[in-house]
């Protein structure tokens, strides 16, 4: 009796434990162990740090580009236009009046050779200036660019060069010859940079300096000057000196500095890449 009495009380157990699972939710998943879950941690953890990163880098680069378009689009003009502006400005003896002297045809000259030179030392590159990948808004504002760098490169050349007589062609040679070797020589931006800064040191020392003291005083008249100052009276009479205030002199010195300032600021390539290195 005790045997099936307790096989009674199995039966009812199990069918109580029978109904009470019918009750419970079912729950469909697999079993992770705690290691997995460190690891899903591990890896979000590393996910939003690169993230982070990514984004961080973005910031940075739209940073840089945003100071490269302001040194490209509008410190690089105002730097060239002031140096077109002042490489034609001279200051007369007489009352201190302004005269603006338009560069001879001979400046125009040079400055496109100049600019031949830039493209062959990889000062600035066409393809990192002009592309069909651009936008049309984009190869303009090169070009507007350029066409600065053009106009103070003429009026450099007006700056450094006499106006007239044989000191004018003396130094137009000398010019052409430097340019002219340069042309088929191999030769970094540096060299170049090195070479124009001591070509344009040379003329301007010898224009304002040397060709300057020659001339005689405004002050004087002639027959005044030949007894007192005969010496700067006959060159300058044959070299046919102008004779400007000491002024002048003092603009054309920082009007060849901008340039050389400007010529450092410009690069091979005027577009960045998304963190904010030139694009080869």
């Amino acid at each position: 009796m005790s045997e099936i009495e307790g096989s009674k009380l199995k039966v009812q157990s199990s069918k109580f434990e029978v109904r009470d699972s019918e009750h419970l939710p079912i729950i469909d998943g697999e079993l992770l162990k705690v290691s997995d879950n460190k690891k899903i941690e591990t890896n979000q953890r590393i996910e939003l740090s690169t993230k982070n990163k990514e984004q961080t880098t973005e910031d940075k680069g739209q940073k840089t580009n945003q100071q490269s378009a302001i040194r490209n689009y509008l410190f690089l003009p105002f730097i060239f236009l002031t140096v077109a502006l002042l490489g034609g400005l001279r200051l007369s003896a007489d009352a201190s009046a302004f005269l603006f002297v338009k560069p001879p045809l001979v400046c125009l000259i040079f400055a496109s050779v100049l600019l031949i030179l830039f493209f062959r030392a990889n000062l600035i590159k066409l393809d990192g200036w002009f592309s069909e990948s651009f936008s049309t808004l984009t190869n303009i504002a090169h070009a507007s660019v350029l066409l600065t760098l053009f106009a103070a490169s003429a009026q450099v050349f007006n700056s450094l060069l006499p106006e007239s007589g044989l000191p004018f062609w003396t130094l137009a040679f000398c010019f052409f010859w430097t340019l002219w070797n340069n042309l088929f020589a191999d030769f970094d931006v540096k060299k170049l940079l090195q070479s124009l800064g001591g070509l344009f040191g040379l003329a301007f020392v010898v224009k304002y300096l040397i060709l300057a003291n020659l001339t005689a005083p405004t002050s004087e008249s002639w027959i005044q000057g030949i007894f007192q100052n005969p010496t700067k009276e006959i060159f300058t009479w044959i070299l046919d000196l102008p004779k400007y205030s000491s002024g002048t002199g003092y603009i054309q010195f920082f009007t060849i500095l901008f340039y050389l300032i400007g010529l450092f600021l410009l690069k091979p390539q005027m577009i960045l890449d998304e963190s904010g290195t030139d694009r080869k």
